[in-house]
């Protein structure tokens, strides 16, 4: 077997593995490890009253909508993802929020956008360029649909520096880089962009790192390991039986207030020149 990024492969998964993802998604975009970094960027996305943006893979709208909340977003936020299940779920979201008429969703490829040239004032994507097929080829696609002159954020984590405390250090580091590999396609692309950002017309104009880190408890890594870690057995990294007692460990040490995980998130703002 090979490792499948689940959400690289979103659509070939059956109900009860995408309704855990929604989960995972929601529960993501609630905890306050997570929202401050949106948070940190959210505003140099802003467009203005007659503005639009635009999420490429959206997941459930989860970081859409939380843009569309903002009491000083008065445009369009417009959000679009491969899965049907998603969209569906981010539209019924929206409604129960009572922000549809400040949202878009639509069902598409990330890879091949069906939006004109230069339609968007701003572009992001959250967590999405690491388990895509063709970063460069959906960097490009962002950069078509976005307008000169228009700006284009891209945060997610280096999935490479993403590690659980474990005593057994040998198999703490395994289970490490099975996780890595079992959830993501691209967990050094945060790595490359700079250097590739250029080619499409691209001048990046801020960056910076952040490192999300819990100590003693846990609830990001908590839903992250909970979610994920099924699939280190499914694409044979690690047998089931391994993988369960390294979870348990990483229960016990939760509920025993020692627990330790750790990964360095990048956010990158650019230009279209």
């Amino acid at each position: 077997m090979v490792a499948r990024d689940p959400h690289r492969f979103v659509n070939e998964l059956d109900k009860t593995a995408v309704d855990r993802l929604v989960a995972r998604l929601e529960s993501r975009a609630k905890d306050k490890v997570f929202t401050r970094l949106f948070d940190k960027y959210a505003d140099r996305i802003n467009p203005g009253p007659s503005g639009r943006v635009l999420e490429v893979g959206c997941g459930t709208g989860a970081t859409t909508r939380a843009l569309a909340r903002r009491g000083v977003f008065s445009g369009k936020a417009v959000g679009v993802d491969q899965s049907v299940h998603f969209i569906q779920a981010a539209r019924q979201f929206a409604l129960d929020e009572g922000i549809a008429r400040k949202v878009d969703f639509h069902v598409g490829d990330a890879h091949g956008l069906d939006f004109p040239d230069g339609s968007f004032d701003a572009v992001f994507a959250h967590t999405l360029i690491s388990h895509v097929t063709d970063p460069a080829a959906v960097l490009r696609e962002m950069v078509r649909v976005l307008r000169p002159g228009g700006t284009l954020a891209i945060f997610d984590g280096d999935y490479a520096s993403m590690t659980y405390g474990h005593p057994d250090h040998e198999l703490g580091h395994k289970m490490d880089v099975a996780l890595v590999t079992a959830s993501f396609n691209n967990p050094r692309i945060m790595r490359d962009l700079p250097r590739l950002m250029p080619d499409f017309g691209l001048k990046l104009q801020e960056a910076w790192g952040d490192a999300v880190v819990e100590v003693g408890s846990g609830s990001y890594f908590k839903s992250f390991v909970e979610t994920y870690a099924p699939y280190i057995i499914k694409a044979g990294l690690a047998p089931a039986d391994t993988v369960d007692t390294w979870l348990a460990a990483q229960q016990e040490s939760m509920a025993a207030g020692t627990f330790f995980a750790a990964c360095t998130y990048y956010t990158y703002i650019a230009q279209r020149c």
